[in-house]
């Protein structure tokens, strides 16, 4: 499965993606199973309803395929997939009546848990230190948290979290500043806390 995973992260975004507006079902298949399971991690990370998240992802992937031929290639696909997925659970509230009106998405809150990968602890004392950042991280504000995620676990720049979060660029900054600042305010341990933050687990 790992090795299937990084094969699929050899190929181009941009070329799957100009070849399945051009109707390749295939580039359009590998894209879908490129990018499946990051989006459903993040979808759950704003719904408890599973299934739900399932239908979402299943949605954006079906409407870029029916209206491939009007699409234009975005600057990072990725980013235009999470930013797509966060956009539909948006309006699957506002159906469902969880909220009464969205305009923004910044109504919806980003339950995310972060854990580091176990393999970064090798004793006790390291156990203890890195489950009191996992709880720092964890205490942060969604909107903060959610940045740093988008930022240190997906990569995105901070013009492309702007676009997701619906905020201008310095508000983005902010979001990932301020909460770097809490994490090192508190953490006084001598791991980086930007590789930690990278290295968590969905």
């Amino acid at each position: 499965m790992k090795s299937q995973i990084k094969t699929l992260k050899t190929y181009d975004d941009h070329k799957l993606w100009n070849k399945l507006r051009a109707g390749d079902e295939k580039s359009f298949s590998l894209l879908f199973e490129k990018y499946y399971g990051d989006l459903i991690s993040y979808g759950n990370s704003f719904s408890p309803f599973a299934e739900k998240v399932q239908d979402c992802v299943q949605d954006v992937f079906a409407d870029i395929w029916l209206y491939r031929e009007t699409l234009k290639t975005p600057d990072v696909v990725k980013a235009y997939l999470l930013s797509s997925v966060r956009k539909r659970i948006a309006r699957l509230y506002e159906r469902d009546h969880i909220f009464r009106k969205i305009s923004t998405t910044d109504c919806i809150e980003f339950l995310f848990d972060f854990s580091v990968e176990h393999e970064l602890i090798d004793d006790e004392a390291t156990a203890e230190r890195v489950l009191h950042l996992n709880n720092l991280i964890n205490n942060l504000p969604a909107r903060q948290k959610e940045a740093l995620f988008l930022r240190y676990n997906q990569g995105l720049s901070v013009d492309q979290i702007a676009e997701m979060l619906e905020v201008n660029y310095q508000s983005a900054s902010n979001l990932i500043h301020r909460g770097l600042l809490t994490l090192r305010k508190e953490w006084k341990v001598g791991f980086s806390i930007i590789y930690l933050v990278s290295s968590t687990v969905l």
